[in-house]
């Protein structure tokens, strides 16, 4: 019997342990099945951390994270400044069989001595942004060509209008164009130098013939140079879409200002890859104005001056550190540089206090320099610095 009833309480004890184990057993795999309930969703305030009703709020918690900006009204009202232009330009063209093949390119060269040369007619598609209610339109000069016979600015509502060139800047790549009417709406004129890297913008113009098209970016950087668009090269550089046909549209920054006219984009596949340039406001401002008052671009020359890189094996030679600066490799006697006693074999190290990162920044900074004044140009020759005052004259475009 005493063992009969400790084998009893024995089996009793595991039965009522089972049970336990069962219940915490299914307690657990409840709550890995059961579904996290989603939080609830409530409108932030901007820079405000979303909590649930009284609850205190998280030690170092992050602050909320507002959305994109909301452009509507930007964009709706600088889409009525932005126009398409397009041109019919006389493009020669050889008459020679060969003209394509270069094979007979290669052993031959240019034929068009023997076999003649016609012109035809090429139409040119672009965009142009209004700047003034009595009619100028800025666009770039490849958009309009050298040899147009005809210009003709399409609006939004579906009106064209013939239009005549004003002038044009292939040195900048920048035209203006002038429609004979009044009381259009326009895009105000921003200032491009305080564009910061990582500002919003929108690209206004019409790729592929589609008008009035808006794409979003950001400033991806300024005083883009060397990328061989143009001679003079001061770009800014976006992100926002730019594609063949918003050449001469408008960059627009948060405020609707302009401050760009877009130019070019870096492609291998003739489309948008990101990386679009456009010339800075202010630059275009200038080249317009000039345009207008003198029918040309006047530009600071120090007159015939040829200057190249500074290499590695240069600057080894010459005793210098580094290879920024621009390289004086030809000269001009009648030239106020040679006057002032720059010396082929020199480097322009400054101007006017300006460090010269490369020929390009060089020519830019000559450019802007005021006519009928002097310049400080710093000079290294034989390892040593040394400086000279130099008079600037006026260049041509």
């Amino acid at each position: 019997m005493r063992r009969a009833a400790v084998a009893f309480a024995l089996l009793l004890c595991g039965f009522f342990a089972g049970l336990v184990l069962t219940g915490r057993l299914r307690s657990a795999g409840d709550s890995i099945a059961a579904p996290a309930q989603p939080a609830a969703i409530r409108p932030v305030a901007a820079g405000a951390a979303a909590a649930p009703p009284g609850a205190a709020p998280a030690q170092g918690a992050a602050p909320a994270v507002s959305g994109l900006p909301d452009l509507t009204n930007v964009a709706a009202q600088a889409v009525k400044g932005v126009v398409n232009i397009s041109s019919v330009q006389l493009v020669r063209s050889s008459n020679s069989p060969f003209a394509n093949d270069p094979f007979f390119q290669y052993f031959f060269g240019g034929s068009e001595d023997v076999f003649g040369s016609q012109d035809r007619r090429q139409l040119s598609l672009g965009s142009g942004v209004m700047i003034s209610s009595d009619g100028y339109v800025v666009t770039n000069s490849h958009v309009v060509g050298s040899r147009v016979q005809e210009i003709t600015v399409s609006f939004g509502d579906k009106r064209e209008l013939r239009a005549r060139i004003v002038g044009t800047d292939p040195t900048t790549d920048i035209a203006l164009v002038k429609i004979d009417v009044t009381g259009l709406p326009i895009v105000a004129w921003g200032d491009s130098s305080a564009l910061k890297v990582g500002e919003w913008v929108l690209a206004i113009g019409s790729p592929f013939q589609l008008n009035q098209t808006v794409t979003l970016g950001i400033v991806s950087a300024v005083g883009r140079a060397n990328v061989g668009f143009a001679d003079y090269e001061d770009f800014i550089q976006t992100d926002a879409a730019i594609n063949p046909g918003n050449s001469g549209g408008a960059l627009i920054n948060s405020r609707g200002q302009l401050v760009g006219i877009n130019t070019g984009i870096l492609s291998q596949s003739g489309g948008y890859q990101g990386i679009g340039f456009a010339v800075p406001s202010n630059l275009a401002r200038r080249v317009i104005d000039d345009l207008i008052k003198y029918g040309g671009v006047r530009r600071g020359s120090v007159g015939a001056l040829w200057i190249s890189p500074v290499t590695t094996q240069i600057a080894e030679q010459l005793g210098v550190k580094d290879t920024r600066g621009a390289l004086v490799t030809r000269m001009g006697r009648g030239s106020t540089a040679y006057d002032a006693g720059i010396r082929p074999g020199d480097i322009i190290a400054t101007f006017n206090g300006q460090t010269v990162e490369d020929p390009s920044h060089f020519r830019r900074l000559l450019s802007d320099a005021k006519i009928g004044g002097t310049a400080t140009v710093g000079l290294i020759r034989e390892g040593r610095p040394i400086s000279v005052r130099v008079s600037i004259v006026a260049g041509g475009a």
